[in-house]
């Protein structure tokens, strides 16, 4: 009886000094103590995993950057710019404070190298320069950025820069913040950026500029492949940060640390509690084909109905996802022109009797209008199949 009872103590006291080793697990009590603000979502399903008043407007500092990465990514998906182009910095743009890579009035980079710029150093200059070259100016970038909050439905956010350099009334919440971030992530290549601890810009130049990402979770938390750090003296210390395990990919969203060490502790227990207690079944890729819908007086007569984003089930550990239905509902009278992206149709997926996603599915391609002759000779071949 005694040799149990040391046994015993032994295995408690391992577990207390390696928690990892799966003997104790984070109690949903002690997350996000120390943030004004918290929220865990799964990415795929958008559940809330945890939350902690995730819709109250606070100061988003640079995590502002996470809209602008997105209208970027938009702006690169429907070929409104390219990797290549050439974007010059205007004497606004290099007169930006904060975060910056130091562009000079009239230099000029690719985007890819200020999105670079932007996602690793979460560069101030870099930021207004590519709002600047996507929308004419800074003010009407802008009224992008809020336009594309609300078509998200975004209720607790307006932005008044690109940046999240201290304007008044530009704010946001966890629960926004977290949504912008799930919109983000439907670019897979976004977390080559992101998810990048070092990189140079102007190499072989005497100019070369050393970068580092300013979210350290990145190299110091397996997984962890982004988002955007955020830090002002009215915001304190703010972290939207995002991690894939397995099939997993979560995000997990902290505003008003008191420290970097004190944000970056706090998401950390926000992403073992994720992947301690939760799983996900992979169901669709992004750009997955599941229908075609008609489309009249199209070029073409039909269209792929494709999914937006990666479709997942979610799940405790341990729990059985064996009476998983899908619906698939297609947009009727659907007429051309169409373009891609789109959206065409809806896709609703149930466990056990209950819905637990629901997602658009777009157009795979653009369906321009047809001509009056195109019309004419598929209205002639309708009337001819019909008189034989």
């Amino acid at each position: 009886m005694k040799r149990v009872s040391c046994i015993m103590a032994a295995f408690i006291l391992i577990a207390s000094l390696f928690p990892s080793l799966g003997f104790a697990q984070e109690n949903k009590s002690e997350l996000a103590q120390a943030a004004k603000s918290a929220v865990l979502i799964e990415r795929d399903t958008g559940a809330v995993l945890y939350d902690k008043n995730s819709h109250e407007r606070l100061a988003p500092a640079s995590m502002t950057k996470i809209m602008t990465m997105l209208l970027i990514m938009e702006a690169l998906e429907k070929g409104q710019i390219k990797w290549d182009d050439k974007v010059r910095t205007s004497e606004y743009a290099a007169s930006m404070g904060g975060s910056q890579i130091f562009l000079e009035p009239g230099e000029s980079m690719s985007v890819k190298e200020m999105l670079t710029g932007i996602a690793i150093g979460s560069a101030n200059d870099a930021s207004v320069a590519m709002a600047e070259h996507i929308a004419g100016s800074e003010e009407a970038f802008v009224e992008k950025m809020n336009k594309k909050a609300k078509e998200i439905g975004l209720k607790d956010t307006q932005f008044q820069n690109p940046t999240g350099l201290p304007a008044k009334d530009h704010y946001s919440s966890a629960h926004d913040m977290s949504m912008m971030a799930k919109e983000l992530l439907k670019y897979n290549e976004i977390t080559k950026f992101t998810g990048t601890y070092e990189s140079y810009l102007r190499e072989n130049t005497e100019n070369k500029f050393w970068l580092v990402n300013t979210n350290k979770l990145v190299r110091f938390y397996d997984g962890v492949d982004g988002l955007k750090t955020g830090f002002t003296n009215e915001a304190k210390y703010c972290l939207t940060a995002t991690a894939k395990k397995g099939n997993m990919r979560v995000i997990a969203v902290v505003f008003g640390a008191s420290t970097p060490k004190e944000r970056n502790s706090e998401v950390t227990k926000m992403l073992d509690y994720a992947f301690n207690q939760y799983q996900t079944k992979p169901m669709f890729k992004k750009g997955d084909p599941l229908s075609q819908v008609k489309v009249s007086k199209g070029q073409e007569s039909k269209v792929q109905a494709v999914t937006d984003e990666p479709i997942s089930i979610l799940a405790k550990k341990g729990e059985k996802l064996d009476k998983v239905e899908q619906k698939v509902t297609l947009s009727k009278n659907l007429k051309a022109p169409v373009k891609k992206g789109d959206k065409v149709g809806t896709l609703v997926i149930k466990n056990k009797g209950k819905k637990v996603l629901e997602s658009e599915l777009v157009a795979k391609q653009d369906v321009n209008e047809a001509s009056w002759w195109q019309l004419f000779k598929r209205s002639f071949g309708m009337f001819t199949k019909v008189g034989s």
